[in-house]
């Protein structure tokens, strides 16, 4: 294809804001390029993106499709992070129903290129008639699609794995060391909750991986070299990685009054000697674990900043998951901050020296951006528990132990992994390969040489 020639590129994510996001990072470059991007998704999730800069906007329009009801999924739901964990499988369903709309839409306006994410298994029987490419984005990296396997481990018998068991091993075409990264079984059990019987994840991604032109991870080989050049052997098909798009320090202008007030509270505090907690939008732990954590957080006697989300009940209602009375007894070192906070410029703070997170890919990278070391506490929704094992086995951070059944643990636990990664002397080791990282996770560079490598790729592509 003649590179002067513009193309017509639909981005198609799955409806959470951690797939929006890196959709949209890319949609932008993409927009940047000259190329005319349409960016189809429901009208909350486009919403909850942040506003374009004017001048993209004659090349990024957004496309709004209402999802459609499905019997299960309560009304106006349109996210995961809305719904528990057990109610994905219906919101899967409604995206499913998504298939008549977008075909309309495909076949009235000349898209060269759909870029799309693990959950659309239908496109390809929709694309190829109408001589449309296919790019899998898939957001995680690639050690974890890696484990995932090629789609004959998907699709067919003979590598199927059909037991829970199946997946707390390590596959047996992983042809590099890998440091045991499998699940733990208490992470598989509560994965399948949200699985939909009718069509599962696996067979999602094993039909994708079939009828793509080439799939793209969000990752880079200066930090998993080995598991990419796996993926090519395994698929068969080219994997050109988009980078690791690691995200922009900006601030909505609104919020400048928060930030000022957690701002002022690190300006107080000694360099590195704070830790940020955070688990995400979609993380939803027992009472007990938060109470086990909130004590073990109050144990290690650190300074601290948490950002604790309250849990969906339904029906709208929120449920406070903070012991009673811990606010008042930490507050001298503590600041619990609720629902949202400027996770990027706590990260970027230099009185910031570790994050306990629940090991969503996108909260890495913005961690190790700023070079932060990790205490790992895998929240147990998809790749989470693998990319806890990937780090800890990158010696960037130490994994909480737990029990390998039930996943409880203790807060004496908690509290010795946060002190032995932030301030002990064995920890450092953490402390400087996850400095180290600042070089492929902060290198705007590298990430832009990515992009553009991926941009040419589509550009030039000839099947």
């Amino acid at each position: 294809m003649d590179r002067t020639e513009k193309l017509h590129i639909a981005m198609f994510p799955w409806l959470a804001y951690g797939h929006t996001m890196p959709f949209l990072e890319v949609s932008k470059f993409l927009a940047q390029k000259g190329h005319r991007i349409s960016y189809i998704s429901t009208p909350k999730n486009i919403s909850r993106l942040p506003k374009l800069p004017p001048h993209l906007s004659s090349n990024l329009s957004f496309v709004e499709f209402s999802l459609p009801h499905v019997h299960g999924l309560p009304p106006g739901v349109e996210s995961t992070s809305e719904v528990p964990m057990d109610k994905v499988p219906y919101l899967k369903k409604a995206y499913d129903k998504l298939r008549d709309p977008l075909t309309d839409f495909l076949k009235n306006s000349n898209v060269n290129w759909i870029i799309h994410d693990f959950a659309p298994y239908w496109l390809p029987g929709i694309a190829a008639p109408l001589g449309i490419n296919l790019v899998f984005f898939s957001i995680s990296n690639a050690s974890t699609s890696a484990f995932v396997g090629p789609p004959s481990a998907l699709l067919g018998d003979r590598h199927r794995r059909k037991r829970p068991e199946d997946f707390t091993v390590v596959p047996e075409w992983i042809d590099y060391p890998c440091n045991n990264v499998a699940f733990k079984l208490y992470e598989i059990v509560n994965y399948q909750q949200c699985v939909d019987d009718d069509v599962s994840d696996l067979h999602r991604i094993g039909r994708l991986i079939q009828g793509c032109q080439f799939v793209t991870l969000r990752t880079c080989f200066e930090f998993e070299r080995d598991a990419i050049k796996l993926l090519i052997k395994l698929y068969q098909k080219p994997v050109v990685p988009v980078g690791l798009l690691p995200p922009v320090l900006s601030l909505p202008l609104n919020e400048d009054n928060k930030w000022e007030a957690i701002k002022s509270w690190l300006d107080s505090k000694g360099e590195k000697s704070v830790l940020y907690i955070a688990f995400g939008s979609e993380v939803n732990l027992s009472d007990e674990s938060m109470h086990q954590l909130a004590f073990g957080i109050e144990k290690s006697n650190l300074p601290f900043i948490w950002v604790v989300r309250n849990r969906p009940l339904g029906e709208g209602q929120m449920n406070d998951i903070i012991p009673p009375g811990y606010e008042k007894r930490v507050s001298n070192r503590g600041l619990v901050l609720r629902d949202w906070a400027p996770q990027l410029r706590i990260l970027a703070h230099s009185s910031v020296g570790g994050f306990l997170t629940h090991c969503g890919w996108s909260s890495i990278i913005e961690a190790l951006k700023y070079g932060r070391a990790l205490i790992l506490f895998s929240g147990g929704n998809s790749d989470q528990g693998l990319n806890a094992r990937l780090l800890h086995g990158k010696k960037v951070g130490l994994e909480i132990e737990r029990n390998e059944v039930d996943g409880s643990f203790t807060s004496d636990l908690v509290a010795a992994t946060i002190r032995r990664v932030m301030v002990e002397p064995e920890g450092e080791v953490f402390r400087a390969n996850a400095q180290a990282m600042r070089e492929i996770f902060g290198n705007e560079e590298l990430s832009n040489n990515y992009l553009n490598e991926f941009t040419r790729f589509i550009e030039e592509f000839s099947p």
